[in-house]
């Protein structure tokens, strides 16, 4: 090969990688614009939220959004009532989730592939189909406007199964017949021998358990109608109702500055966990990857 093109070669491999990381730059841009824009304006005026919306001055920074809408809205409420239904639910997603992989990639049973595709087929069905047979169930149990109705229903979902179905398969079976041998019967066989291999892709179920949970409005504001029950994000989805009835002559400029940011309170706690088990998001990602 001629010393003109091996230098064409690093050229081009050289502009490819420019090329890679400029669009990579280009879209991290786009995708965090809207939440700097956010973050930025929560602590503007009102006035200058709707007259001047993408120029930022420090001078004029305030909390003043902040300490209105916490005075007037018990955005608290929405927290804990999040808190407790996140806990509970991803307790037992974190619990019966890895059990039913397990089961499905080790065992062999009448009906697995039947049961295994019946799982698979309620991942195609929309979230609309299913919330009238649920709110009808939850009525006739008595558990509309209950967190048993809130936590139950999904806490145990086809994804997580999935997934971790995925995860397990790839532990070799002679691991596990070297735990059988050891004396290990089923269950401690899963908490001994299965449990520390599938920690990467335990932390990545945990990391998008709680954002689906944290982010889920579409059932909560069906079934909890009581603002005693209401989570966080069916909270701030009347907040700007919610900031009118309470605040006598509220004009739209402070409604905007509150709603931005009460939406900056709550994005804090997935940008927190996100950015502390970012890296077992990707082992777990990389690890349910390997093995389909």
């Amino acid at each position: 090969m001629s010393e003109s093109t091996r230098y064409r070669g690093q050229v081009q491999h050289r502009l490819g990688v420019v090329g890679r990381y400029t669009l990579l730059v280009a879209m991290a841009v786009l995708s965090l614009a809207p939440l700097v824009w956010m973050l930025l304006s929560a602590f503007k005026p009102g006035a200058e939220i709707i007259t001047d919306p993408f120029r930022f001055r420090v001078t004029t920074m305030t909390l003043d959004n902040f300490r209105t809408m916490l005075e007037t809205v018990r955005l608290e409420l929405g927290f804990r009532n999040t808190a407790i239904v996140v806990l509970a639910k991803g307790m037992l997603t974190m619990v019966f989730c890895p059990l039913a992989g397990f089961a499905f990639a080790k065992y062999e049973f009448p009906g697995k592939r039947l049961l295994f595709g019946t799982v698979l087929i309620t991942l195609m069905l929309p979230t609309l189909v299913l919330l009238v047979p649920l709110l009808l169930e939850m009525s006739e149990l008595g558990w509309v406007n209950s967190f048993p109705a809130l936590i139950l229903p999904g806490a145990v979902d086809a994804f997580g199964v999935f997934w971790m179905r995925q995860i397990v398969a790839a532990i070799p079976n002679e691991l596990l017949d070297a735990g059988r041998v050891d004396g290990c019967g089923d269950l401690r066989l899963f908490y001994n021998v299965v449990l520390p291999v599938i920690r990467p892709g335990l932390a990545a179920l945990a990391v998008l358990t709680f954002i689906n949970i944290y982010n889920d409005f579409v059932w909560p504001v069906v079934v909890a109608t009581d603002p005693e029950y209401q989570t966080l994000q069916v909270m701030l989805s009347t907040l700007s109702q919610r900031i009118t009835t309470n605040q006598l002559g509220a004009d739209w400029a402070s409604v905007w500055g509150q709603l931005l940011a009460a939406s900056t309170v709550a994005a804090i706690p997935v940008f927190v966990i996100f950015v502390l088990l970012q890296r077992h998001l990707i082992k777990g990602v990389m690890a349910g990857s390997l093995k389909g």
